[in-house]
C-alpha cells in the first residue's frame, strides 16, 4: 500500500494539504496561526488517528465494549538539531471491560499501528491506556 498527499504554500500566511475531498490548513508562517496545524501538532494528530484507528480494527476482534476514547499526546522538542525527542500518550476509554482486557486493547493499539510503530523507531514513544473515571 502506498500513500500520497498534496500540499501547496499559499503565501506566507500558510499552507494547504489537500488529499480525496479533505483539506488540512497548515501553519508553515512565521508568525504562526491559531487557526491550522503546525508541522509537530500535525505530526501528532497523524499519531492520534493511529491509536484511534488501531483500536478501531482491534475491538471487534477482541469483542471489546468501547463505548467512547480519547486520546492526548505531548511531544519533547529540542533545539540542536531541531527535532522530537519523546512522544507520550494517555488513552482514555469509557468501557466495562476488566484491567485485563484494557491491557489486552493497548497492546493491540501498540501492535498494529502503522504511525505508532514508525516513530517508536525513531524516538521515545511511551504512553498508557486507562479507564474514564
Amino acid at each position: 500500500m502506498e500513500y500520497s498527499i498534496t500540499a501547496e504554500r499559499l503565501g506566507p500566511v500558510g499552507s494547504l494539504a489537500m488529499v480525496r475531498q479533505a483539506k488540512v490548513a497548515l501553519d508553515t508562517s512565521l508568525e504562526g496561526r491559531v487557526d491550522a496545524l503546525n508541522p509537530v501538532e500535525l505530526l501528532l494528530g497523524a499519531l492520534a488517528a493511529c491509536i484511534i484507528k488501531s483500536a478501531e480494527r482491534a475491538v471487534p476482534l477482541l469483542g471489546f465494549d468501547l463505548q467512547s476514547m480519547k486520546v492526548q499526546l505531548h511531544a519533547v522538542r529540542q533545539d540542536t538539531p531541531p527535532q522530537i525527542t519523546a512522544i507520550n500518550y494517555l488513552v482514555t476509554v469509557e468501557t466495562d471491560e476488566s484491567e485485563h482486557r484494557l491491557e489486552l486493547l493497548h497492546r493491540n493499539i501498540r501492535r498494529y499501528g502503522t504511525i505508532s510503530n514508525t516513530l517508536a523507531l525513531a524516538l521515545a514513544l511511551d504512553g498508557r491506556i486507562t479507564r474514564k473515571s
